[in-house]
């Protein structure tokens, strides 16, 4: 991490929300970065063996405020923060869908919230379609994302995905701001 902020990278975007030894610290060293919060339940090979248990909405949410405030204690300016609720990592495929219905939750406490369901397990579980097959449906879960407040998309359908959110802003065009598009 460090050697990459050290060379110009200008965000840091860690599953394990900078729970690892020194991460904190070394984010506060680098005070132009971003950080990306992300919520994971146990690690990466063996989370859904022993997924997170009950609403994951609350859970997820307690969390990214204890990681927040914990590099908020470091110094770490709330405007570099960006949230992430980890969709799919260890959580079952309903907590996944609480976590898109009720986005929002998330959203309401002004951080910008990070949506990466590209081509994610829950979607096939839903729809029956192999990984190679979810470009309609992880290009749903994001404008769905969008519309609850999501600001940032982690997708790899680029195309597919910003045309369907000019779709959206031409939508919303009738009575609200549009999102902004990069690619």
């Amino acid at each position: 991490m460090r050697a990459a902020l050290d060379l110009g990278a200008d965000i840091v975007n860690d599953i394990w929300a900078l729970r690892q030894p020194g991460a904190e610290a070394v984010v506060a060293q680098h005070p132009s970065c971003g950080v990306c919060l992300m919520h994971m339940h146990g690690e990466p090979r063996t989370m859904q063996r022993s997924p997170l248990q009950g609403d994951a909405v609350p859970q997820v949410l307690r969390f990214l405020r204890e990681r927040t405030e914990a590099l908020r204690g470091r110094g770490v300016a709330a405007e570099r923060v960006t949230w992430d609720p980890g969709i799919g990592f260890g959580k079952t495929v309903e907590q996944n869908f609480a976590l898109l219905a009720r986005q929002d939750d998330l959203a309401r406490d002004g951080y910008p919230v990070l949506a990466g369901w590209s081509r994610k397990s829950s979607l096939g579980a839903v729809t029956g379609q192999p990984v190679n097959e979810r470009t309609a449906a992880s290009v749903a879960a994001a404008v769905l994302a969008v519309e609850r407040g999501a600001r940032i998309l982690r997708v790899h359908d680029v195309r597919e995905t910003v045309a369907a959110l000019k779709v959206f802003n031409a939508m919303r065009a009738a009575g609200a701001a549009p999102v902004e598009t990069k690619t």
